[in-house]
């Protein structure tokens, strides 16, 4: 019912490390339009944000204590922020034109001045902010605190709902182990969901009250981290580390549809909604999956991108996949920009 298709597999043996891959019978996925360098930079990134309107990429330097900014279109470098100690995620508020910066450094997360990138605040919340995601239907940020990630290691992590316009927190819900991950909301109903990536599980709360409403338990592997969903098919989409696994998960019954193989060390996972797509970027390329309903799936490709380039961020007002790439002895630092290329028949 599922399958890799030969072409993608094909392609690879071809196609050199910094080429676009073809995608199958759907025409090209992804297109690579070019490489930023990042000189000096050792280490690891974690998550990207976004200023649309500002033209701006957002990058955390999660090794370098920095915030890279880039511009959004060209790829080019415009700034680094130092002083961010261990940065993880970015969320820009247009509104108010600040960003917010999770941090798992003593000196707390983050809210930036959007023009000056002077620290006006942090967001007095445990320590050990990691992973942050924002939910537009109440405007708020969910935030993974505690845990391993905390300067002082905790037993327990705390998934903490901050309010958005006020940087003040609104909930607080407590996980009894150390390593908690991704978090994503329904739009339209009202439901979260939470990667408890330490008992292989998804807890399901009430967005809202943070009432645990289900969990259901992960099959195919362990450390489930990444998440997103298609809310509209009822799919929620998770990475598992042990094995890199993707798995297609029922929202209303909890009970996987589909899993296929991930690139390693995958750190950046996310659903296109306008082509029905999947991207799951990490060592050496990035996978492209397809959505034939929301219960039949298939690997397009498998498109070359480099070693350590394991977060992704994609824009879908601008057709761009960004790919952040670790700075190694294997591997000099830099942004990969791809074009999306629409699905075939569109």
């Amino acid at each position: 019912m599922f399958k890799q298709t030969l072409a993608a597999a094909a392609a690879l043996l071809v196609l050199g490390a910094a080429a676009p891959l073809a995608a199958a019978a759907d025409g090209a996925a992804l297109r690579l339009l070019g490489r930023t360098e990042i000189p000096n930079y050792d280490g690891d990134f974690d998550h990207f944000g976004a200023d649309i309107k500002g033209n701006r990429l957002f990058l955390a330097g999660e090794d370098g204590g920095t915030l890279e900014v880039f511009d959004l279109k060209s790829g080019a470098r415009v700034k680094t922020v130092p002083g961010m100690e261990t940065p993880h995620a970015v969320h820009f508020d247009a509104k108010k034109n600040r960003l917010i910066v999770s941090n798992s450094g003593d000196g707390l997360s983050k809210v930036l001045d959007g023009k000056t990138y002077a620290v006006l605040d942090t967001i007095k919340i445990a320590p050990g902010a990691d992973v942050m995601s924002y939910d537009p239907s109440l405007n708020r940020l969910w935030f993974v605190t505690g845990g391993k990630n905390a300067v002082t290691k905790l037993p327990r992590t705390m998934v903490t709902q901050v309010d958005a316009a006020t940087g003040k927190p609104v909930g607080e819900v407590v996980f009894d182990t150390d390593f908690t991950e991704g978090i994503v909301a329904e739009q339209k109903g009202s439901r979260a969901f939470v990667n408890v990536a330490g008992k292989s599980e998804i807890a399901v709360l009430d967005k809202k009250s943070g009432q645990q409403l289900a969990l259901w338990p992960v099959k195919e592997g362990e450390n489930n981290s990444q998440i997103d969903l298609d809310e509209a098919n009822k799919r929620l989409f998770i990475i598992t580390r042990k094995p890199f696994k993707l798995v297609v998960i029922n929202t209303d019954t909890g009970a996987s549809v589909a899993s296929f193989d991930a690139p390693g060390r995958t750190n950046g996972m996310m659903f296109d909604a306008a082509n029905r797509r999947i991207y799951a970027a990490g060592d050496d390329y990035v996978g492209v999956f397809r959505q034939v309903d929301a219960d039949h799936y298939e690997e397009l490709a498998r498109v070359p991108s480099e070693k350590g380039a394991k977060t992704a961020f994609l824009v879908p007002e601008l057709k761009r996949l960004y790919v952040a790439v670790g700075g190694s002895d294997k591997t000099k630092a830099g942004l990969l920009r791809y074009e999306v290329l629409p699905a075939g028949g569109k």
